[in-house]
């Protein structure tokens, strides 16, 4: 059990989420009008979200923001509710909740899906904090929800609710069983979980008669106003890294350094492990990586781009750093230069940001494994958002799940000459601890021997 001091280690950080989701309603009503504003969340709430449905094109960015600004406090209540203490996860789940809400969620699609989660922790009699990451996260499924209460008009709300319930209350099961076998190597576990069950719900959908497409909606001249927004950001986290923390300059950049020495498997809890200051510091560093990759390769910064750099950034306290990120992305950029798509394909400039939960697999075995990943990665993704018709809005989270489930026992049994061992399979399992887990020192995490 955490003591009541570790239990409040991190709550400043608190007011810096909260002034992260006023920042997002401010600069939505910078770029529109009260009156768009409302027009656009409007259109938001009844625009069906499968993939890729940008916000940024349907609504305006200023009706964008204001609905990410408005699930990101819905995040930080739920969160604040649930009375569990801040850790290295609160950052990714903020982070993916406001990135995400530029494409796909929005302030009213998300509720029933964390309702069937909390009726899962209600029917287990366990607190329902335990299991607010993967309502949350779960919410990958929403345009689910969004299709069936929108298809065909306003004709099946209340079924389109109930898929909702049922979706938040099967995934604390099947995400605990798929964090397993994919040992730690998908930092999108839940979005491998979702594909699972996107699998089966799409088909069955399909078979009763609805006929769910993918979508394309992509904005475009946005290069100049997210990339100035965005970098004054990041600039802003690796200021407040090394200046305005406790630490001097020298240690937080020192926390850094050894930051960048952890291979990322989950869980690898950065901000307990090294502390506020080096988060900050690579928080900031991740952004403008993912934003050079996006504009080094000619692509568009909207709602899905910005969405995907607001995750990496997230992850950013929870397994994600330069040194090994870069090699995943540059298995994508490879990619790009030998099969027959580019890298200003949007559904590659997505890839190439996402493919990013796969750093694990290069921080644990190198950077050539690294770019590997991101080779496979960067045409599986391109295939398997088609089957679910967009309805998986972590769809690089499912394509990564079968990529790291498939490297993982090669490389474990080729190029480091073992089987794959109980303790390999069984690394770690989120439902199975009533508290925060804080993650092993890299000192901690040995390899066996060859044999």
């Amino acid at each position: 059990m955490l003591n009541h001091s570790e239990h409040k280690r991190f709550d400043p950080m608190l007011p810096l989420l909260w002034a992260y989701a006023l920042a997002l309603a401010l600069l939505g009503f910078l770029l529109a009008t009260p009156a768009e504003i409302i027009q656009g969340l409007t259109t938001i709430v009844v625009t069906e979200d499968a993939l890729i449905t940008d916000y940024v094109l349907i609504a305006g960015p200023g009706a964008a923001l204001v609905n990410s600004s408005l699930v990101t406090v819905i995040t930080l209540v739920i969160l604040r509710l649930s009375r569990e203490p801040l850790n290295g996860f609160s950052p990714v789940m903020v982070g993916l909740m406001s990135g995400f809400s530029l494409f796909g969620k929005n302030f009213v699609n998300i509720w029933p899906i964390l309702f069937g989660t909390w009726l899962y922790a209600a029917t287990r009699r366990e607190h329902f904090g335990k299991y607010v990451p993967v309502g949350l996260l779960s919410t990958a499924l929403a345009p689910v929800v969004s299709y069936i209460v929108l298809d065909n008009g306003w004709g099946n709300p209340l079924i389109g609710i109930a898929v909702g319930v049922l979706i938040g209350f099967i995934m604390p099961p099947l995400s605990a069983y798929t964090y397993k076998i994919q040992n730690g190597m998908n930092l999108y576990n839940l979005g491998f979980a979702c594909g699972l069950v996107a699998f089966i719900l799409v088909p069955v959908m399909g078979s009763l008669g609805a006929t769910p497409t993918t979508q394309y909606h992509w904005a475009s001249g946005y290069n100049l106003m997210f990339g100035s927004i965005l970098a004054v950001f990041c600039v802003l986290l690796i200021l407040g890294g090394l200046f305005f923390t406790k630490l001097p300059v020298w240690a937080a950049w020192a926390g850094y350094r050894r930051l960048l020495q952890d291979s990322g498997r989950a869980p690898s809890d950065f901000l307990r492990m090294f502390g506020a200051a080096p988060v900050l510091i690579n928080t900031g560093i991740n952004g403008l990586i993912g934003m050079i990759f996006v504009l080094g390769g000619g692509g568009d910064l909207n709602g899905p781009t910005v969405g995907g750099i607001l995750t990496i950034m997230g992850f950013s306290a929870f397994g994600k750093h330069a040194f090994n990120i870069v090699p995943v992305m540059a298995g994508v950029f490879l990619g790009s230069l030998v099969m027959h798509w580019s890298l200003s394909n949007p559904s590659v400039q997505l890839a190439c940001l996402f493919c990013t939960t796969l750093a694990p697999i290069s921080g644990y075995f190198g950077w050539p494994f690294g770019i590997l990943a991101g080779f496979l990665h960067s045409s599986v993704v391109l295939y398997t958002g088609t089957p679910v018709a967009g309805m998986n809005l972590y769809n690089n989270g499912f394509s990564g799940g079968l990529v790291a489930t498939v490297l993982y026992p090669i490389i474990i049994a080729i190029f480091r000459h073992r089987k794959p061992t109980l303790e390999d399979l069984d690394y770690f399992d989120p439902l199975e601890h009533d508290e925060p887990v804080t993650p092993p020192a890299p000192h901690q995490i040995t390899e066996e021997k060859d044999d």
